[in-house]
């Protein structure tokens, strides 16, 4: 296997094909900054030829810079019957000024017939024109190699020219992309591994994740030869996404032993996850491998008390290594080991047989038998036994509150909030308006703390949930709210309960502020 392997991130092209995100280009600037630092060699910033915004992305990084990338620019070979100086795309691509640039070409011969509908022959010159086209320029030239996968099951030798030519016409790097991510990952290591004989230049792995498998497919590709594999991160991309790189590089460092990116910055990867996540304004899954919320989150009692011993029992790695964190989480599974272990880390003996344990516990199950539950909100937790352990003095005082909302002639909902809050003896008044009264709510909040607390801009309600307690009660009945909040380096969950869903809503709500103040205090 390869000693090092190159990370080429094609997040914002690749990864903003996924439903729901666009990206603006502050938004990618912010991205490549993060992944500069993250230490990732090659930054694929979008097609300088297929709009304006990834044309004024190319000018606005140029003038930035980066440290450590290298920022490639993407596009296709040159059109059918068209001389490579007379293709558009080649041009502009040229004119990125880029130090690298990656053009696709068609591997699959379906898509050479039936797709863009020219020869054979015609298609194998297109791929050679425009690498030696580009390398005239002086600059790095990858070549995708588009459906490779798909192509070569059906027509092998056919497949094998389209990367032949590449290779001949100067082609720096080939990638093998499985772009319909239907390749199971024997295929991918047994096709790799059968046409390395016939390439001298290095292979490269473009692996989507329709079958879920982009990522053991890139290590696949990775244990046949492969030592330049693209991705994204968090595995953002059209479909089912891609290979997620976030992933990928936990794998290379704690398992494989491959370098990739600095191991320095392995202690980076959770809080770039997070970034990216919050940039592009995608929830990252809680259960998401080495870097998700929940990833080293435990549960049951038996398997607590086995980490307390022994944190390999139930652990594959350490978790700090990525910048992660081990969880206890609270509920009747857990027993009194989640109190005891979240007393510790404020500096309060306690052990299992203490009265004063026995007294939070029965305060804990007293409060989830009136409907909270803790094991979904780690923040309220946290904030119950500071509260109770008399180690936390709150960061402001509710003074009132009020909330409004009306249905306009045109059909929108309208409402507005205002708030009186006492912040350092100070009473400061806001208001605010929203689609609905929590989200009114937030805002006037917000609005009045942020003077003080300016960090709370970083922070955003990123889900929120109520669930009826107990429906024989019908309009009287108790209400759970669940608001999951996120910043650019964590993500965190609080809980509140009422007959009135506004009182259940700024429980929690109030919760995941303070919260986020309490994070940044210890910073």
């Amino acid at each position: 296997m390869p000693r090092q392997i190159i990370l080429y991130d094609t997040t914002l092209r690749d990864g903003a094909q996924t439903e729901g995100i666009s990206f603006t280009v502050a938004d990618k600037l912010k991205i490549t900054e993060k992944l500069d630092d993250l230490g990732i060699h090659y930054i694929e910033g979008g097609w300088p030829g297929s709009n304006p915004k990834d044309k004024e992305y190319f000018k606005s990084v140029r003038k930035k810079g980066v440290k450590n990338a290298k920022i490639v620019a993407f596009g296709s070979t040159r059109r059918t019957k068209v001389k490579p100086s007379d293709d558009q795309n080649l041009k502009d691509l040229v004119r990125s000024q880029t130090p690298a640039i990656t053009i696709f070409g068609k591997s699959w011969d379906l898509h050479v017939t039936d797709v863009i509908q020219t020869t054979l022959d015609e298609n194998l010159k297109m791929i050679a024109d425009s690498v030696e086209y580009l390398k005239k320029y002086k600059r790095e030239v990858f070549y995708d190699a588009e459906h490779f996968f798909d192509g070569y099951k059906r027509n092998p030798s056919y497949a094998l020219k389209t990367i032949l030519a590449a290779q001949e016409a100067g082609a720096d790097c080939i990638i093998l992309c499985d772009t319909n991510g239907g390749t199971l990952s024997r295929e991918v290591k047994e096709i790799i591994l059968t046409i390395k004989r016939r390439i001298d230049v290095p292979l490269g792995i473009h692996a989507h994740n329709d079958l879920g498998l982009g990522l053991a497919n890139s290590i696949a590709a990775i244990e046949a030869g492969c030592a330049h594999v693209q991705g994204t991160f968090n595995g953002l991309g059209e479909r089912c996404g891609n290979a997620d790189l976030c992933a990928l590089i936990g794998v290379l460092h704690t398992k494989l032993k491959i370098k990739s990116i600095p191991d320095k910055n392995v202690l980076k990867l959770k809080e770039t996850s997070y970034y990216i996540s919050e940039v592009s304004n995608s929830k990252l899954p809680d259960n998401a491998a080495f870097v998700g919320h929940s990833a080293f989150a435990h549960k049951g009692g038996v398997h607590i008390d086995a980490m307390i011993k022994n944190p390999v029992a139930y652990e594959h790695m350490d978790p700090a290594i990525v910048g992660n964190h081990r969880r206890f989480i609270t509920s009747e599974l857990a027993g009194k080991m989640p109190i005891v272990l979240k007393a510790k880390e404020m500096n309060v003996h306690l052990d299992k047989k203490s009265p004063e344990t026995q007294n939070l516990l029965k305060a804990l199950q007293d409060k989830e038998h009136s409907g909270y539950q803790f094991e979904a909100a780690d923040a309220s937790f946290e904030l119950f036994m500071k509260r109770s352990l008399k180690k936390y003095k709150s960061f402001f005082e509710l003074e009132g509150f009020r909330t409004a909302s009306e249905k306009r002639f045109d059909g929108r909902i309208f409402a507005e909030a205002s708030i009186r809050v006492k912040v350092k003896g100070e009473s400061h008044y806001s208001a605010a308006e929203g689609g609905g009264p929590v989200e009114a709510l937030d805002k006037a909040l917000r609005q009045a703390l942020t003077k003080f607390y300016p960090r709370l801009k970083e922070m955003h309600l990123a889900d929120y949930k109520v669930r009826v307690l107990d429906t024989k009660e019908g309009t009287a009945a108790k209400v759970r709210v669940l608001i999951e909040s996120q910043d650019n380096t964590d993500s965190w969950t609080t809980v509140g309960v009422h007959e009135n869903i506004i009182e259940a809503s700024w429980e929690a709500l109030t919760d995941s502020i303070e919260y986020k103040l309490l994070k940044d205090q210890k910073k």
